[in-house]
């Protein structure tokens, strides 16, 4: 399970060092795509396969779902760790996540977000505010 919270600096070339914890766990072969609230989503290619099967399950008649398989899809790249441990992160990924220097991983259960630290740091900020009303959600549907 992909657990924790780390920060790295995108170097000049957009290659940024994964940690080592990640690294351990996804292997040496990645997928890197949009993700929603303007991060990115890294998958082992495992995990990967997991989403492609689960996506190709639903009816693409439906707007939504070709909206957000070609969402999925289209920005997807596969990615290979260099010998030093970095990723490679494509101008357009970059562009979406909006990539600047200082780059939060967070371990998600099955993927690693990819975050500007800034956007994260708003992002959680307005998360904990939520936090009794979330739990209470979550709650009703019996998750907690």
């Amino acid at each position: 399970m992909l657990l924790g919270e780390y920060i790295h600096t995108l170097d000049e070339k957009k290659r940024i060092i994964l940690p080592k914890k990640f690294k351990d766990e996804l292997g040496k072969k990645l997928v890197l795509t949009r993700g929603l609230d303007k991060c990115l989503f890294l998958y082992s290619k495992k995990e990967w396969e997991n989403v492609v099967q689960n996506l190709k399950q639903l009816s693409f008649t439906q707007a939504d779902t070709r909206g957000f398989t070609r969402f999925m899809f289209s920005g997807a790249t596969e990615i290979d760790l260099d010998k030093s441990g970095r990723i490679l992160i494509p101008d357009s990924l970059k562009r979406f996540a909006g990539l600047k220097g200082k780059v939060v991983f967070a371990g998600v259960s099955d993927r690693v977000e990819v975050w500007d630290e800034a956007r994260w740091k708003k992002y959680t900020a307005k998360v904990e505010k939520q936090g009794d009303e979330l739990a209470e959600k979550l709650g009703e549907i019996g998750v907690l």
